[in-house]
């Protein structure tokens, strides 16, 4: 199943079950949200290689989407919104000016080349349990 199909799917569902105002059809344009807390879907997202990677905030907080440096394969590029080179880079950033946030409504895009598990969380948001884990398959 396509994975934004699937994602229009359980979001029509959720919205209907939660009682808000109707439900959206559209296919969303982002594989992943961003709640106040958690990144949606959580762990059974699997892209393929060479397909690019959408989160979106879809809450109200400032975000980041950052990987865990030694949670991502080996010959895997690092990733972080706000293009940063490692890890350290990313959260020193975010420490000292807010750097790599993603604002409500904004959304950060990246493309994995290499197969494998990836492990990435939300810099200020970490304390709470903001990670996400998908795998990218061939």
């Amino acid at each position: 199943m396509n994975r934004r199909a699937f994602l229009t799917a359980t979001v029509g569902v959720a919205v209907g079950l939660t009682g808000c105002i109707g439900s959206s059809r559209e296919q969303p344009d982002y594989d992943i949200g961003m709640s106040s807390s958690d990144f949606l879907p959580e762990d059974d997202f699997e892209p393929r290689v060479g397909e690019p990677v959408v989160w979106h905030n879809t809450g109200s907080r400032t975000h980041t989407v950052t990987a865990y440096q030694s949670r991502i394969p080996d010959a895997a590029t690092f990733f972080a919104s706000g293009g940063f080179d490692d890890e350290g880079a990313a959260r020193e950033a975010w420490n000292s000016n807010g750097g790599g946030g993603i604002a409500s409504g904004e959304t950060y895009k990246h493309t994995f080349e290499v197969p494998g598990t990836y492990n990435y969380f939300c810099i200020p948001h970490e304390p709470t349990g903001m990670v996400g884990k998908f795998t990218v398959v061939e």
